[in-house]
């Protein structure tokens, strides 16, 4: 897989992309990420980016020209364009593992207020939002999409496991808590079924606790 970001803000997407899970990915071929500067596709002297609202309104929105021109360099013909934005579709687990199935992804981070909406008639294939409110850039949520959809790639945990038995992978349904060792703390006990050995006990009392954890937390997702 290729994710190519571009934004004005590279060194903010790639910097938590670079450490942990997704660095040894990239180093096992897994993925190859790149952000790229915006600014390198403005024509003019200033390599400038953004432009007044037509029609007025407060804040600035960034040109089409700058974005058209990087879309039309990088794209490929198995491409899906992505931007970052607030008014995007809620990003959840099962759309990470829909472009996690992805060959090459270009994500495009709004800044100011937004891009010029000839941009998302004309490149965007979807719009995607990590939630309902603001960043003061989209290079931090592209490293979240970007972060999500990594770890799904297969080898990238090491653990085949892993990615399903996590939380939202039953979109309807929080993770079970956890523990480790000591099997007490500051008067803190595992509790004993998770001692027990009895997988069948273990595995009723992770669905219960899971249960009441999503209606603690998340009672949205229990409809």
């Amino acid at each position: 897989m290729r994710i190519d970001i571009i934004t004005l803000f590279p060194e903010i997407a790639l910097a938590p992309l670079s450490e942990s899970i997704i660095r040894r990915a990239r180093e096992k071929k897994l993925v190859d990420i790149h952000a790229h500067q915006l600014r390198d596709w403005a024509t003019d002297k200033h390599r400038k980016t953004d432009e007044y609202l037509c029609g007025g309104g407060q804040g600035m929105l960034l040109k089409p020209e700058p974005i058209f021109a990087a879309v039309d360099e990088l794209k490929q013909p198995t491409t899906k364009v992505i931007l970052m934005t607030p008014q995007g579709i809620p990003f959840r687990q099962s759309h990470a593992q829909h472009l996690a199935t992805a060959e090459h992804l270009i994500i495009l981070c709004g800044h100011y207020e937004g891009v010029d909406h000839r941009v998302i008639e004309a490149l965007v294939d979807e719009e995607i939002s990590i939630g309902d409110y603001v960043l003061t850039n989209g290079a931090i949520a592209a490293a979240v999409v970007t972060d999500a959809i990594v770890r799904l790639l297969p080898g990238a945990l090491g653990d085949a496991r892993s990615p399903e038995e996590e939380s939202f992978t039953d979109p309807t349904m929080l993770e079970a808590p956890a523990y480790t060792k000591p099997n007490e703390f500051q008067g803190m006990k595992v509790p004993s079924v998770l001692l027990s050995g009895d997988h069948q006990k273990i595995a009723t009392w992770k669905k219960e606790q899971a249960l009441r954890r999503t209606q603690e937390n998340r009672p949205d997702l229990l409809g």
